[in-house]
């Protein structure tokens, strides 16, 4: 199941800022008399987290208040779609930091995957208990950090960024 989600938003590439680019001249003509290029905005993966299910529509549960094991069938009753959620103060674009964690973790990720609607699992239900069914994405969390580098060689402040990305669509299944 998906963790605390307090300081965590849903992330869509805002519009692209404007370059914060002083001009090459003469040495001194910067603020420290070094000329770094354009300005660029770095992120960089430094730790792979586990993967959280996010749940699409309700949570499904079949009790078998029998002494045998019971068959339960679960169906999904909408369709939805779940993108990426971060933390505030990435400097790159949404696409730029999945390339960046998919070549770390060599793992295939996307912006948004879509759960639909009519997909059914059919699980084995123990006596005396009750299954649960969720469907949904799949994401990965991941923390890595985040800054810019301004054309004068400067950073900003570098920011811990923790990102939770789909991954792949499916049921998180447990019993309790």
């Amino acid at each position: 199941m998906e963790p605390e989600e307090g300081d965590l938003v849903d992330a869509t590439d805002p519009e692209p800022e404007p370059e914060e680019t002083i001009p090459p001249g003469k040495p001194g003509d910067t603020t420290n008399g070094e000329y770094c290029g354009p300005t660029q905005a770095v992120y960089t993966p430094k730790t792979k987290g586990t993967k959280y299910h996010k749940g699409v529509g309700p949570t499904n549960a079949n009790y078998n208040g029998t002494s045998r094991t019971a068959r339960s069938t679960f169906t999904s009753e909408v369709t939805g779609e779940v993108g990426v959620s971060i933390t505030a103060g990435l400097t790159t674009s949404i696409d730029a930091m999945i390339a960046k964690i998919e070549g770390k973790w060599e793992v295939n990720l996307s912006a948004k995957l879509t759960a639909k609607m009519g997909n059914q699992i059919s699980v084995d239900t123990p006596p005396k208990t009750t299954t649960n069914a969720s469907y949904g994405v799949y994401r990965l969390k991941n923390t890595g950090t985040s800054y810019k580098i301004y054309s004068n060689c400067k950073t900003s402040a570098v920011k811990t960024i923790t990102s939770y990305t789909p991954m792949k669509v499916g049921w998180a299944l447990w019993e309790g």
